[in-house]
């Protein structure tokens, strides 16, 4: 009992801590200017604390030890060149014209380039694009709270036992969240990331040195390493033999050097250049330079944060071939579920008071994540289409009241998302977190990136009826060589599905972004622009 006290303190010297700080960023939320990008007047290195924060939710946090534990190697980590590339991309040409252009809503570059429908239609992808993103991650961190009733209270838990501990976890959490970004507007959201990411940083840390001294070391972490070690090459899909057989392998595989340069290159320029949770942080820096600075400096610390994750599952694979008295959670099929080793290491084995750190590290990325999102998106909701169906109001203070009631809104709607998901995992254990999680943005992001770049690449081409059928044909393109046509015909009970081409691959997640954009701007750049929405020569 003792034990379980002092853990308990600890969580509640976090939830205080995270509390007192998001509150006391009130009084600079008073305006809207002060609301969504704290009047832009941010230190560049919290900035780039919020980034990470953003960034490294509770999936990676357990989805990323899962991927090392069941690859047991570093080969996830190449993607981290391609998220260093694109942030220059970004720091050299999307940050400096939303700068020229004083945006609020990244969106807003798209009316001035464009017009008013590819705003809309633009900003309405993100939306519910980042409602399921979000929401879809938010169960995470309740795992282990299921995990801990599975193992302390009750192993034969039933799924909808399960279904109700995470709702209410996730209530809990939400709303927790909720209050100070609704009262402290980015200011509370970025100032709380700080603290969330130096307590998420410990977590990990005191991890991989508990694991370490638990393990044998560093020379256990080496052996248990399984090839290629870092850098995977591809290798042809089976059955398809000569060059295209290996193009086919490498779309068909998650972890290459070919989706670490090319795919992973253009998820970030489209979570980091055009999704508006991330994009607003970037903004609230005081100038275009400060801002490429955190930008391109949270690339660099993704790597040491992906090393020690990944190591993380590496050393929880030999750990538990060390000691296989202890039994892990179990996939249908009977193999250890991934997404729950980190889990429940956490609550079996860890020391007293180092545990309830790692919780509070666990609880920091879900609730650093669920307040960039829920700032984000009432920004976004507000700016785009309140104001436009209802009329702005006239004095700051209104708008900062429309502003909070959207930030509300989206925390019901995200503890929907939440609740849905929480319903799919329950009843469906095998699922694999970061694939998932990716995967959303995989479906919608190509055809936001496609206009982004239109846009900013080129002078005379674009317009807003081409753009909506360019990224409309984006979108089908990608859902068709993902392989989303026959998981719909199988939800639907229609047997196999669709019938396709042996030679035709169906692409994992890395890659459906980059097919997204080239197919958007290649029908957008077809058509040209209205001459009022032409870039200076």
């Amino acid at each position: 009992m003792t034990a379980y006290f002092i853990d308990a303190l600890v969580l509640l010297a976090y939830f205080g801590l995270i509390l007192g700080i998001g509150l006391s960023q009130r009084s600079k939320s008073g305006s809207m200017e002060g609301f969504t990008l704290g009047d832009r007047q941010i230190a560049w290195w919290a900035v780039l604390a919020s980034i990470l924060a953003a960034e490294i939710s509770a999936g990676t946090f357990f989805g990323a030890p899962g991927e090392g534990y069941a690859l047991r190697n570093y080969t996830y980590i190449q993607l981290m060149v391609g998220y260093l590339l694109a942030r220059v991309v970004v720091s050299a040409f999307f940050i400096p014209a939303y700068y020229k252009h004083n945006v609020v809503s990244v969106y807003e570059f798209l009316e001035i380039r464009f017009g008013p429908r590819t705003r809309r239609i633009s900003s309405a992808i993100f939306l519910v694009t980042r409602l399921l993103a979000s929401g879809s991650r938010l169960w995470v961190p309740t795992v282990l709270l299921v995990l801990g009733w599975k193992v302390f209270v009750d192993p034969q838990t039933t799924p909808m036992q399960e279904f109700w501990l995470y709702a209410a976890a996730l209530v809990a959490i939400t709303l927790l969240t909720a209050i100070y970004t609704t009262l402290g507007g980015i200011c509370a959201v970025i100032w709380t990331d700080v603290i969330q990411v130096v307590i998420l940083f410990s977590a990990l840390g005191f991890s991989l040195w508990h694991l370490l001294s638990q393990t044998g070391g560093w020379d256990v972490l080496g052996k248990t390493i399984q090839q290629p070690a870092f850098v995977d090459w591809g290798a042809p899909s089976v059955g398809h033999a000569g060059l295209w057989g290996w193009v086919k392998g490498v779309l068909e595989t998650e972890y290459t050097v070919w989706a670490a340069f090319l795919g992973s290159t253009f998820v970030t320029l489209a979570t980091h250049g055009t999704d508006q949770d991330m994009v607003q942080r970037m903004l609230s820096a005081r100038d275009k330079h400060q801002s490429a600075r955190a930008t391109i400096l949270s690339g660099v610390a993704d790597i040491p944060v992906n090393f020690m994750v990944l190591s993380i599952g590496i050393l929880l694979f030999a750990f538990y071939q060390q000691h296989p008295e202890l039994v892990l959670p179990r996939k249908a099929a009977g193999t250890a579920d991934s997404s729950q080793v980190f889990p429940f290491f956490i609550l079996t084995s860890m020391p007293v008071g180092l545990r309830g750190l790692v919780v509070a590290g666990v609880l920091a990325t879900a609730m650093g994540s669920l307040s960039t999102a829920l700032n984000s998106l009432a920004t976004s909701y507000v700016r785009d289409f309140h104001f436009r169906w209802f009329g702005e109001p006239a004095t700051d203070a209104g708008r900062v009241r429309v502003l909070r009631f959207g930030t509300v809104l989206f925390a019901v709607l995200l503890i929907s998302v939440a609740l849905g998901t929480a319903w799919v995992k329950a009843h469906n254990p095998t699922l694999r977190i970061i694939p998932i999680i990716l995967g959303i943005f995989g479906y919608t992001y190509g055809s936001l990136l496609g206009v982004f770049m239109l846009g900013l690449f080129t002078k005379g081409r674009g317009n807003d009826l081409g753009n909506a059928l360019a990224m409309l044909a984006g979108f089908l393109v990608v859902g068709y060589l993902s392989g989303l046509d026959i998981d719909v015909a199988k939800t639907l009970g229609l047997g196999c599905g669709f019938t396709r081409p042996t030679w035709m691959p169906i692409i994992e997640f890395p890659w459906r972004i980059l097919f997204g954009t080239a197919v958007t701007f290649g029908v957008a750049v077809l058509f040209r622009s209205a001459k009022d929405k032409r870039l200076e020569e």
